[in-house]
């Protein structure tokens, strides 16, 4: 059971920093800086595919059939995971337009 809290904790914390990388990127965008928006972005990107990694790895334990507990923590990170994925798609959608924007002295 240790050993599953320990994945699902690594998911939340992926999930967690995939967010914020995202959210600091939006800053980043609207203060014109889109290299640092761009590398935020790619942070965030890897934080996602590392989180998706460990939630693939939850499902095949799993196995489709309800072997493992579902709990707090644990639809915690999946939502933390989604989030952090919509946030993601809003945010390359904002940085594109805070690009098209002239910039703000």
């Amino acid at each position: 059971m240790d050993d599953l809290e320990t994945i699902i904790m690594e998911l939340l914390v992926n999930a967690g920093a995939a967010r914020s990388e995202a959210l600091s990127a939006l800053r980043m965008a609207r203060s014109n800086d889109f290299s640092g928006a761009e590398q935020a972005m790619t942070q965030s990107r890897e934080y996602v595919k590392q989180a998706h990694k460990i939630q693939t790895q939850l499902i095949g334990m799993d196995e489709g059939s309800g072997k493992l507990p579902v709990n707090l923590i644990t639809v915690h990170s999946q939502d933390h995971l989604m989030n952090a994925m919509v946030i993601q798609d809003l945010a390359e959608d904002l940085i594109e337009l805070y690009r098209r924007l002239p910039p703000v002295n």
